[in-house]
């Protein structure tokens, strides 16, 4: 089965400096229908407006991810970590007990375009922890790159939650394919282009929740950029 989360139909906070889109429920925004999907609760696909950014505030007992699609996003936090993230790069963040951070656009001319993943943790308490890595083009392309998994396996930033991150980036025609246990869930998120499902047409920004499918075939229509979510 698959359900389709269309990218117009999502929840929205709309500022001077900051166009968000909300595919589950979030901040002031409930939708019953759509309140997180397994472990997977929050996927944010976020503008930033140059020399703009989020505050000092604090998050606790959660794992977050964040993937940045266009631009740069400065990260700070009450661990002592700096950084910058680019294309490219998967930035992992474990709140456990208790973390402040920033996330600022650093560019004065061009805007942020990154999407924010909350994952709930297997453990609450955890130490906070933060991880940061870059995954080539090379490594993407025409193939499904695993970039987040509870073992960091194959070089991927650690979840501490049995879930795997997968990313594509498709040229149109191209397939690439996946299979899911019995017992787990997948999520596609398109970044970019457009794509079909096992016969569902997924627009950019469009998501996807499968249950009970053994075997996902993703094929561009269009160049495309994808996530794939496999959860328990």
């Amino acid at each position: 089965m698959i359900k389709i989360r269309k990218a117009g139909e999502r929840g929205k906070t709309q500022t001077s400096w900051l166009d968000s889109n909300h595919t589950f429920s979030f901040n002031r925004h409930y939708d019953p229908e759509w309140s997180g999907f397994g472990d997977l609760l929050v996927i944010n696909e976020d503008l930033v407006a140059p020399g703009q950014g989020f505050g000092t505030h604090s998050h606790d007992n959660m794992e977050i991810l964040s993937y940045v699609v266009d631009g740069q996003l400065a990260h700070k936090d009450s661990t002592g970590t700096s950084s910058v993230i680019r294309p490219g790069e998967v930035q992992r963040m474990t709140d456990g007990t208790g973390v402040s951070h920033s996330e600022f656009n650093p560019s004065k001319t061009d805007p942020t375009h990154f999407l924010q993943i909350w994952i709930v943790p297997e453990l609450k308490g955890l130490k906070p922890d933060y991880e940061q890595r870059e995954f080539p083009k090379s490594e993407r392309r025409g193939k499904l790159r695993l970039v987040a998994s509870r073992y960091g396996t194959e070089g991927s930033v650690t979840i501490h939650q049995d879930v795997k991150l997968y990313n594509a980036l498709l040229k149109a025609g191209e397939e690439v394919l996946h299979e899911l246990a019995l017992s787990h869930h997948g999520w596609v998120q398109v970044v970019k282009g457009e794509v079909d499902l096992n016969g569902t047409t997924l627009k950019a920004s469009d998501g996807a929740a499968i249950s009970d499918e053994t075997l996902l075939k993703i094929r561009a229509s269009k160049d495309a950029e994808i996530l794939l979510f496999d959860l328990k």
